[in-house]
C-alpha cells in the first residue's frame, strides 16, 4: 500500500519500479506548488524509476533542475551526457528523455520544475540534459545554495508561513532562470571559442603544408604565419587533444610516404631533407614507428604496385 501511494503521489510523470522482495520502502516528499513552478525535496531508500509515455502524455511540459544533496543517482544517458551524479551535483533534466533512473540508499534531492518555454527562453536554445558545474555556470553555486536552504525550510514548516513560502518559490524560480541564462551565454562564448580554435587549426595546417620543407619551422614561426600567439596556437590544437609539432611531424611523414611512392630510385637522405627532417637516422626511426616499416621497405612494397 505504501509503495502504491508513493508511486502515484511522488512519481506522477514516471513509472516507479517495485522494490526487491523483502525491501521496505522508506521515503518522504515535501512540495511547494506555484502557478509558474514546483519545488520539492525528497529522500528515499534505494529504488528505480523510468520514463513512461502513458504518464508523460498528460503531464505538464516541464524541465527539472535537480540538486543531489546525498547519495547518488545513475541514469541511462545518451552519448556525450553524464550518467552518474553524486552529492552536490546540480543538473537540468528533461523528464521526456530521462530513461531509467536508479537512486542509491539514503538519497536526498531538492528539485525545481519549470515550464519548458521559460527554460528555453532563458537558455536561448532548446533545453536538454546537462550538468551545471561552476566552470560553465557562474551562478550554479548560488542556485545550489538556494535550493538547499529552501529544502531545509520546507522540512521546518513552522518557521515559514504561506506568503513567505510563495515569495521564496518565486525568488528561487527567478534565480534558476538567471542561472540558466548565464549557462546559455557561456555556451555561446564556448561556441565562439571553438570556432576560433577551428579556424586557427585550419590556418596552421595550411601554413605547415606550404612550409613543411623548412627545417627551422617551429611553433613560433607557425604562430607568426597564422597571425596569433603561440599560446593561442597551442590552445587551438589542445582543443582536439593534439599538439602543434605532432601535427607537423605527421604531415611531414605522410608527405614522405607519398614521395616514396613516386621515386624510381630512393635516396633516403634527400627525401628526409625535402620533407623537413635534418637527421636521416631520426627520420628513419620516426617513419618506422609510424608506418611499421622502414622507408626502404615501404619503397620495395609500393614500387611493384606502381609498376603494374
Amino acid at each position: 500500500m505504501r509503495f502504491e501511494v508513493w508511486r502515484e503521489r511522488a512519481h506522477q510523470w514516471v513509472d516507479m519500479l517495485p522494490p526487491p522482495p523483502g525491501t521496505e520502502l522508506d521515503a518522504e516528499l515535501l512540495m511547494l506548488r506555484g502557478e509558474r513552478g514546483v519545488f520539492g525535496t525528497m529522500r528515499s531508500s534505494a529504488y528505480q524509476m523510468r520514463a513512461a509515455a502513458r504518464r508523460m502524455a498528460h503531464a505538464p511540459d516541464m524541465m527539472v533542475i535537480s540538486l543531489i544533496q546525498a547519495g547518488q543517482m545513475q541514469r541511462d544517458a545518451a552519448p556525450g551526457e553524464h550518467s552518474c551524479a553524486g552529492s552536490g551535483a546540480l543538473g537540468l533534466y528533461d523528464p521526456r528523455r530521462m530513461g531509467n533512473y536508479r537512486w542509491s540508499e539514503g538519497a536526498r534531492e531538492a528539485f525545481l520544475a519549470l515550464p519548458r518555454d521559460a527554460v528555453r527562453a532563458a537558455l536561448g536554445h532548446e533545453p536538454g540534459n546537462v550538468l551545471l558545474p561552476p566552470q560553465r555556470c557562474a551562478l550554479a553555486p548560488v542556485l545550489a545554495s538556494q535550493l538547499g536552504h529552501l529544502a531545509s525550510l520546507v522540512r521546518q514548516p513552522d518557521q515559514v508561513d504561506a506568503a513567505e513560502y510563495a515569495g521564496l518559490l518565486d525568488a528561487t524560480r527567478a534565480l534558476a532562470l538567471l542561472a540558466l541564462r548565464n549557462l546559455g551565454r557561456h555556451d555561446e562564448d564556448a561556441d565562439l571559442h571553438e570556432n576560433l580554435h577551428a579556424a586557427r587549426r585550419a590556418a596552421a595546417l595550411r601554413y605547415m603544408e606550404q612550409h613543411a620543407h623548412r627545417r627551422d619551422l617551429d611553433a613560433g614561426i607557425i604562430a607568426a604565419g597564422v597571425g596569433c600567439s603561440r599560446t593561442r596556437l597551442y590552445a587551438a590544437f589542445a582543443e582536439q587533444d593534439g599538439a602543434v609539432m605532432a601535427a607537423l611531424r605527421e604531415l611531414r611523414l605522410q608527405r614522405a610516404r607519398d614521395l616514396i611512392g613516386q621515386c624510381t630510385r630512393l635516396n633516403i637522405g634527400t627525401l628526409a631533407w625535402r620533407c623537413g627532417f635534418s637527421d636521416q637516422s631520426a627520420f628513419g626511426k620516426l617513419f618506422k614507428a609510424r608506418f611499421g616499416m622502414t622507408p626502404s621497405d615501404w619503397h620495395r612494397r609500393i614500387r611493384p604496385r606502381a609498376a603494374r
